[in-house]
């Protein structure tokens, strides 16, 4: 399910983005501030969510008019620990929700709750999760909707952009390679096809269900998929450098990702998505000069 309460998108009174120093928070709030919004970011420096008063830290920071979106995380969590450190992130959150209830709850999720060898993705398929990384968001997704505040779920593809700090495979990681003149370096041949999604989209979609007060689940993706080599040859060509691309022996099975996005399209269907070869050649020019890109 997914319903717009607003047709019509109406600036919320404020948005406390919790999370906004990382990556999608900090480009979350560039957006909500370029169309005018008011924003109260929230980073660990403010509200330490793994801290014993973290609840009422972030209570305090709270008004029942607002809008809350979380992001805050420990990504990607690929041990128990930074799962658990996850978890006790959201209850605080819960926590604080339990003592003001705001009008409106954004939660990031992933892509990752789905099964890697899900083909036609959406917001119905089974809740299967390979990893530790999708177990937390199926996990806090359903924290979130513990709290019975009206609640957004976005579920994004692979995000890429100019300040990823992550480095996984793909987009960002290709993007560093060629930038140093080294080797793009793929697994097997690169046949997987996947859908990948820029930064500033995800950003423009988050201020989409603010404003119209969705409320359900929305996969964030193109419904447009590229295998990992054209992503790489796009990097190349648009990188400048002379790049190689170098194939490695395939370690694990091929498996592919392709989105229905019927919802999102019915939902916003003036939506324009950045083209895969123009987001990438934006955020190579971007992260130029920039040493920690």
């Amino acid at each position: 399910m997914f319903e717009l309460v607003q047709q019509q998108p109406s600036r919320p009174q404020r948005v406390v983005v919790m999370g906004a120093g990382g990556f999608v928070g900090a480009s979350v709030v560039r957006q909500l501030r370029a169309e005018g919004i008011d924003v109260s970011p929230l980073t660990r420096r403010e509200v330490d969510l793994l801290s014993d008063d973290a609840a009422q830290g972030l209570a305090d920071r709270l008004k029942p008019s607002d809008c809350l979106v979380f992001i805050s995380a420990v990504a990607p969590a690929r041990t128990a620990a930074q799962l658990a450190d996850n978890v006790a992130m959201a209850r605080s959150a819960c926590e604080a929700l339990g003592r003001v209830k705001v009008a409106h709850l954004v939660y990031l999720s992933s892509d990752a709750v789905y099964a890697d060898d899900a083909s036609l993705v959406t917001e119905a398929s089974c809740l299967r999760p390979a990893g530790l990384h999708g177990a937390m968001h199926v996990a806090r997704e359903a924290m979130m909707a513990s709290t019975q505040v009206p609640l957004c779920i976005l579920r994004p593809t692979a995000i890429y952009g100019a300040s990823d700090p992550h480095n996984s495979y793909g987009p960002n990681r290709f993007r560093r390679q060629a930038a140093a003149a080294q080797d793009i370096v793929l697994f097997g041949g690169g046949e997987e096809m996947r859908d990948h999604i820029a930064i500033d989209d995800v950003a423009a979609l988050l201020s989409l269900c603010i404003q119209h007060r969705a409320k359900g689940i929305l996969n964030a993706a193109t419904g447009e998929s590229a295998s990992f080599r054209q992503v790489a040859e796009l990097v190349a060509a648009a990188s400048g450098q002379p790049a190689r691309i170098v194939e490695t022996p395939r370690q694990a099975p091929i498996t592919h990702r392709h989105f229905d996005t019927a919802r999102l399209i019915a939902a916003f269907p003036r939506f324009a998505f950045t083209r895969l070869s123009g987001g990438l050649a934006a955020a190579g020019a971007a992260a130029k000069g920039s040493p920690s890109s």
